[in-house]
């Protein structure tokens, strides 16, 4: 089978000293499957790369897998730590330049030291953005604090990647549904409302050239974007203005990933609502699994212009590879 080019957004790997963090999301996966991902989160070699080979994956922009230090109450360890675990990955980018680039781990704890950070990844260390795991410390990314760090961001021109979290509580609507509480659908709330904070509190306007990627095909929010509009002309919204429609600035600000979604119709909705060029190709490496979507993006029903832009030329405009 001849496959078509791909490059993959949103693939994980694991640094021995993050496991205490990334054991806090045990409670969102089921007890007889978690840390069964671990020995091919740790790998870079043939492992890896085989996942990547079988469905043409040319190129993996590798993630650490969260929350990493967005779960780290001291300001200095998370400052320390992301550096180490950026450092970390750049070594293992450094021996297969050809096949991995990365997302810059950041301690946003501290605004302008992940700045700095950020600007040290891109420009020394030859990342392509960062990956932030939801809110830190119960702070959201729209909030003032950060933006020095969207300055930086816009300055670069390079993405960030919201992946989902674990909100600062739990809410009630969770109670006695444990299946709800994770990937199935907090997560999505929490990472399409992270989102829906940066539009609406007006980042976009300040900032135009930042720009940021959702996962598993937008978080549900590309078949939401008319309600957006609408809804938002009657909302109880104070002193909130924006200069555009809530739908224009995920047109231009925001890209989506089809990460954990093997499915045509939501592929066609990100398509058409966000545009043919904001949908890019990712597996979620490890934790789904590298054929089903590779089979499955090469068989959807979309045109051959439509998915060799998805699988590789959307990333590799938008990551300057």
């Amino acid at each position: 089978m001849t496959h078509t080019p791909k490059i993959a957004l949103e693939e994980h790997f694991m640094h021995p000293d993050f496991f205490e963090y990334f054991g806090k999301t045990a409670g969102n996966i089921s007890p007889a499957l978690f840390g069964k991902a671990r020995e091919a989160l740790l790998d870079f070699g043939d492992r890896r790369l085989e996942s990547m080979d079988v469905i043409g994956v040319e190129k993996s922009i590798l993630s650490l897998a969260g929350p990493g230090v967005q779960a780290e109450k001291s300001v200095a360890t998370a400052t320390k730590k992301a550096r180490q675990v950026n450092d970390f990955l750049a070594e293992e980018m450094s021996k297969r330049p050809d096949r991995y680039g990365g997302f810059a781990h950041l301690a946003v704890q501290d605004p302008k030291a992940a700045a700095d950070e950020l600007e040290r990844c891109v420009r020394d260390l030859g990342m392509q953005g960062a990956m932030i795991n939801g809110q830190t410390g119960g702070t959201y990314l729209d909030d003032d604090r950060y933006a020095p760090l969207w300055e930086r961001v816009s300055d670069l021109g390079v993405p960030v990647y919201i992946h989902p979290n674990n909100p600062p509580e739990k809410v009630a609507m969770y109670h006695d549904h444990p299946e709800l509480w994770g990937p199935v659908w907090s997560w999505t709330v929490e990472t399409a409302t992270h989102a829906l904070r940066l539009v609406f509190a007006g980042t976009f306007d300040r900032f135009p050239n930042a720009k940021l990627i959702l996962g598993h095909m937008g978080e549900t929010l590309p078949y939401l974007l008319w309600r957006l509009d609408s809804r938002w002309e009657i909302s109880n919204r104070g002193a909130m203005t924006l200069e555009m429609a809530p739908s224009t600035y995920f047109q231009r600000n925001v890209w989506a990933t089809t990460s954990g979604v093997c499915a045509d119709a939501p592929l066609r909705c990100a398509l058409d609502t966000l545009g043919a060029d904001r949908v890019m190709f990712a597996v979620d490496y490890p934790f789904e699994t590298p054929h089903e979507a590779g089979e499955w993006i090469e068989a959807a029903p979309i045109s051959d212009a439509e998915r060799g832009a998805v699988c590789k030329g959307n990333a590799a405009a938008l990551l300057k590879l």
